[in-house]
């Protein structure tokens, strides 16, 4: 892998955090793919376009834009996740795709060798976001064009974050990092990005088949898991209590779905 600067980030999604997301993939597509035809259209992919995914984890939606464009690469700093992604391409049969491991904010991208950057969830966590945007501008062709999600607030997920005693803080290199259309603004414009705009989405994610399901599901999710480092057995077993009845009343007769907030991002090259 080339050289990296995101360190942290590079030990969770080679560690843990990764091998959860790479054992679950179903369930996290699950969780965010209700996002994915919006993110698509925003992106305007043509089928002639080259599309990087940035942050691209277990591939789904690199495959995805793969199917409308002339080749999709996706890049991720996770070995765990990129091995599902290019194991899940080989078996749908996607073969316009490449998956590099690496960090977007320093990876040494051709210049112009893009037409689309796009990324679901993937962007917020850079060290230095102006310089990692500013990287991934280098990678776009003149005139090209990038859409990205980013986390607005917490949505339903702010009841389980209360269940189990907290939630992430909108720090700089955080999961909200990215929410205040301001910052964003900020952000792309000194990366050299134009024609900024932030909506606000909101999509809905199965996060389990019942209240059992899901609970179980979210007790293994790395921000729980890292709450919860120094908890006792009988303290997770609260938790485990509380997530629980935090779920009950998004339970359908066929899934618990929680409602998610983003922005939805784009700008020019």
């Amino acid at each position: 892998m080339p050289d990296i600067v995101n360190t942290h980030q590079a030990e969770a999604w080679n560690g843990y955090e990764g091998g959860h997301w790479a054992d679950n993939q179903t369930r996290y597509d699950a969780v965010n793919s209700g996002y994915n035809e919006m993110l698509l259209t925003a992106a305007g992919i043509g089928p002639q376009d080259r599309v990087l995914d940035v942050g691209c984890g277990n591939g789904q939606v690199t495959r995805l834009a793969a199917r409308r464009a002339g080749h999709a690469t996706g890049l991720d700093l996770s070995g765990p996740m990129l091995a599902r992604a290019r194991a899940s391409a080989v078996d749908e049969g996607v073969g316009n795709v490449a998956f590099e491991q690496g960090d977007a904010q320093v990876f040494p991208f051709p210049p112009h060798a893009f037409d689309v950057a796009l990324s679901r969830f993937g962007i917020m966590f850079f060290a230095d976001p102006v310089a990692a945007f500013g990287n991934i501008r280098g990678a776009l062709r003149p005139g090209g064009r990038l859409a990205f999600l980013s986390m607005r607030d917490l949505g339903d997920l702010g009841d389980v974050f209360s269940a189990v005693g907290g939630g992430p803080a909108s720090t700089d290199s955080g999961p909200l990092s990215l929410s205040d259309p301001a910052v964003i603004d900020r952000v792309l414009t000194a990366a050299g990005f134009t024609d900024v705009k932030a909506e606000a989405v909101e999509a809905e994610g199965v996060w389990g088949r019942d209240v059992a399901d899901a609970t179980e599901f979210i007790m293994g999710w790395g921000p729980v898991r890292f709450a919860l480092r120094s908890a006792s057995p009988s303290t997770e077993d609260r938790v485990r209590e509380s997530v629980a009845r935090a779920l009950a009343p998004h339970a359908g007769p066929d899934a618990v779905r929680l409602r998610g907030t983003a922005r939805l991002v784009t700008a020019t090259a």
